[in-house]
């Protein structure tokens, strides 16, 4: 059975995107499978509903939902059945350079220079927009355990916090110190210690800090972008965080590492309440339609309930969370929280506590493993698992897709002086963001997770982008998803000559298009693992583009991980000089231009 897609095709440019299955040695990195479609009458016709007739955009295009490929981390069958992560991090902010570009939810990848793809020559970047995670801190209060068998301290940092004028008196530079008093006979519940339930850690500020020098290094050392640290870029960039103080907390160590600065340095922010970017303004038909999907109606939510009770009772019985407690067990999220914090700051899964005291029955790495991979399944399954995620989404989400859309209009105007956005926000800003673009593979943002949006234009007509070939084959299970072999997927053209009479002999010379790889049995290995599917594979095509020239001249690749993001929707597919134009009406078509659309959507 065909799965359904949302909304109704209310938008079809006049020359409708086909859906090809383009030929290709090589395949996007995942398993690929039948995909299964859902049906549960109330929550469609919420959904159905969500859209209204938007206005005349400058070109329509298709806005439907569209599935994401069938992969390991949406199976749930595997996710139950298997053991680890898949090749995933959750130990250490470091991901060795030859790994780098895996899943790290301690730090994330991100833009580096040692990894960057240049655009293609005859194009000129005139825009850059980021949003991020903000990096590692400690857990949430409300996801800490009833009782903690250890402290978390912060001593090592202070969090600045004061208020000064412009003009006239200054300020002390003050920050808080957290104590714990001996004789306060009101003690909190979970963990102790001077932290605050959450804060940026130490390693999570330092990580920060590496964030923005390297997004230097890429944006001015190596393209050449961004002023330099000495000229006038002040009025070139600008920053934007959320109410909660972990994003500022991430923005000045972020804008440091940029910019090597301890001069005041302005943040933008709005007003609690209707903030857009964590998002916070009420938006009850978006909320409506994620309990939806994670409620019983959805049947892949109801399977999964069925089948984790016994899971969450070994977990309750360790750390004396109630039963009962609903928001401990609507999702994984509290305890992937709890037991991801620990890790990536190399503290102990804990013990079952006795009288008090550590036990010898102890959480073990494969009930977090377990924890981790549902947590992602979940991911999976609210932002990309159904056609009700999109309208979901693109209605509580929807303001900040119209400013983005509003920040590009202004460059392709001509009136926009602004060279750097930078947004440092949250996980659920981030899967909001993901699966308005329908990325092709969903998972948990981790902390620093960062997308990337690039604004070139065309330096002459003969430099316009042809359609990226979509690539059918799939990568063995059990590969080492490194650099190596992404180039190895990046040059397919120049490994389906290659790797057929590659020998692993000492004296081999590893091509120049294959860099990425130290030697020829790193590259040997890389060619192995790229597999051509069997007659007996049923795949999930993904979209190919055929989108016209940009009339303006003007093209948009956005990046995630590092890397070019492929969504699902052939109207966007994989976004590697996208035309502006063609972007812009799929926002305008959600959200509505100027945010048009979004009050109503969220009625």
């Amino acid at each position: 059975m065909a799965a359904r897609r949302w909304p109704p095709r209310l938008w079809t440019s006049s020359s409708t995107v086909p859906l090809v299955a383009s030929l290709g040695i090589i395949a996007v990195i995942y398993l690929a499978g039948a995909m299964s479609s859902w049906a549960y009458p109330a929550a469609a016709l919420a959904a159905l509903s969500y859209m209204r007739p938007a206005p005349v955009a400058a070109q329509d295009v298709d806005v439907q939902w569209y599935p994401s490929s069938q992969t390991r981390v949406n199976d749930l069958a595997g996710v139950l059945e298997g053991s680890g992560v898949w090749d995933f991090v959750f130990n250490s902010s470091v991901t060795p350079d030859g790994r780098y570009g895996v899943y790290n939810w301690c730090n994330m990848p991100h833009v580096r220079s040692s990894e960057y793809v240049k655009a293609r020559d005859g194009f000129t970047l005139q825009y850059v927009e980021v949003i991020q995670r903000h990096h590692k801190r400690t857990v949430y209060h409300s996801n800490s355990f009833p009782v903690e068998s250890y402290t978390w301290d912060c001593d090592d940092q202070g969090l600045y916090g004061y208020g000064e004028p412009f003009a006239g008196n200054r300020s002390a530079r003050a920050y808080r110190e957290g104590f714990v008093s001996p004789i306060n006979p009101f003690q909190p519940s979970g963990f102790r210690g001077s932290c605050q339930f959450p804060q940026i850690t130490e390693g999570g500020l330092d990580d920060s800090w590496q964030h923005g020098a390297d997004l230097y290094g890429v944006y001015h050392d190596l393209l050449g972008f961004l002023p330099g640290r000495d000229g006038e870029y002040r009025d070139k960039v600008k920053y934007r965080v959320s109410n909660n103080l972990i994003t500022s907390q991430v923005a000045g160590m972020l804008i440091n590492g940029m910019w090597d600065t301890t001069e005041p340095f302005p943040v933008m922010s709005e007003q609690e309440g209707i903030d857009f970017l964590a998002p916070q303004y009420s938006c009850p038909r978006s909320s409506s339609l994620f309990n939806a999907i994670r409620s019983s109606s959805n049947p892949s939510w109801r399977n999964r309930t069925a089948l984790t009770g016994s899971l969450f009772s070994t977990l309750d019985a360790l750390s004396g969370v109630p039963p009962n407690d609903g928001g401990w067990h609507d999702t994984f999220d509290h305890y992937y929280d709890n037991l991801s914090a620990r890790q990536c700051h190399a503290k102990p899964l804990p013990c079952r506590l006795v009288g008090g005291q550590n036990s010898t029955d102890c959480f073990t790495q494969d009930l977090a493993d377990r924890v981790y991979r549902l947590g992602n399944w979940e991911y999976s399954q609210i932002y990309r698992g159904t056609p009700e995620s999109l309208a979901a989404s693109a209605s509580s989400y929807g303001v900040w897709v119209a400013h983005l859309a509003e920040h590009l209009r202004e460059v392709v105007a001509g009136t926009g002086e602004t060279l750097y956005f930078h947004n440092v926000a949250h996980d659920g800003s981030m899967s909001r963001l993901m699966s308005v673009l329908q990325i092709d593979e969903m998972v948990w943002p981790g902390m620093g997770a960062e997308i990337v949006f690039e604004l070139y234009k065309q330096d002459d007509e003969d430099a316009a982008p042809t359609p990226q070939p979509t690539p059918t084959g799939i990568v063995a299970p059990g590969c080492s998803r490194n650099n190596c072999l992404r180039q190895v997927i990046r040059q397919s053209a120049s490994a389906s000559s290659f790797c057929p009479g590659l020998t692993t002999s000492a004296s081999t010379a590893v091509p120049t298009w294959a860099a990425n790889c130290a030697d020829a049995a790193q590259l040997s290995s890389a060619c192995g693992c790229v597999v051509q599917p069997t007659a007996t594979t049923t795949t999930t095509p993904a979209p190919s583009q055929t989108a016209a020239p940009s009339e303006s001249g003007f093209y948009v690749r956005v990046l995630w991980n590092g890397q070019v993001f492929r969504s699902a929707s052939p109207t966007l597919g994989l976004m590697d000089m996208v035309p502006v134009e063609t972007l812009l009406a799929y926002f305008d078509g959600l959200v509505g231009r100027r945010a048009s659309l979004v009050r109503a959507n969220c009625a």
